[in-house]
């Protein structure tokens, strides 16, 4: 029975990725192309914001590869709002945090000097954002970020390169634990 259960305290933990609405997932189309939805423009107007182009396929990489997927934003959106706007596109996610989910998680751990985002508190391991203040933050409050521009057309791949880190280091410390 013992052997059975050994296996799974050294299981490969999922690597939790958020991201970031403003300028990150939701991108003015001068800045970006956009997702083509599987309704007319007007509905997805009606519905939610355009999506930016490269956010499906990106996704389902991330998900081929074990990875959970949350929206960490500073915007009052409500988490039914947030979840009902991406799967209009077919995506599925599995954890969001909004203004009031992160003022709550700041009050807990009673944090004077607060940051905007503290991804950490939800076992968020890299978060995307576009703002270089939130990377300034997580140096500060020790979680990882990666900064996409919203013009920035190659930023899907620099998300999987940060993820692909992200996943080394894990397996090093994992790697370090079992050995221990």
């Amino acid at each position: 029975m013992k052997d059975c259960i050994a296996p799974q305290m050294f299981r490969r933990q999922r690597i939790r990725v958020s991201f970031d609405i403003d300028d990150t997932l939701a991108c003015l189309p001068h800045h970006s192309d956009v997702e083509p939805g599987p309704m007319p423009d007007f509905v997805h107007r009606w519905l939610g914001e355009p999506l930016r182009i490269g956010t499906r396929s990106l996704t389902r990489e991330l998900r081929r590869q074990g990875c959970s997927i949350w929206v960490y934003t500073s915007s009052g959106r409500t988490p039914a709002y947030i979840r009902r706007w991406l799967l209009l596109y077919g995506i599925h996610v599995d954890g969001v945090v909004n203004s009031v989910r992160h003022n709550q998680a700041l009050t807990e751990r009673g944090m004077v000097n607060s940051p905007s985002k503290l991804p950490t508190a939800f076992d968020i391991d890299l978060h995307v954002d576009d703002s270089e203040g939130v990377k300034a933050e997580g140096h500060d409050h020790g979680f990882r970020v990666v900064v996409v521009r919203p013009d920035d057309a190659s930023w899907a791949q620099r998300v999987l390169d940060s993820v692909a880190e992200v996943q080394a280091v894990v397996a090093r410390q994992q790697g370090i634990a079992y050995a221990s």
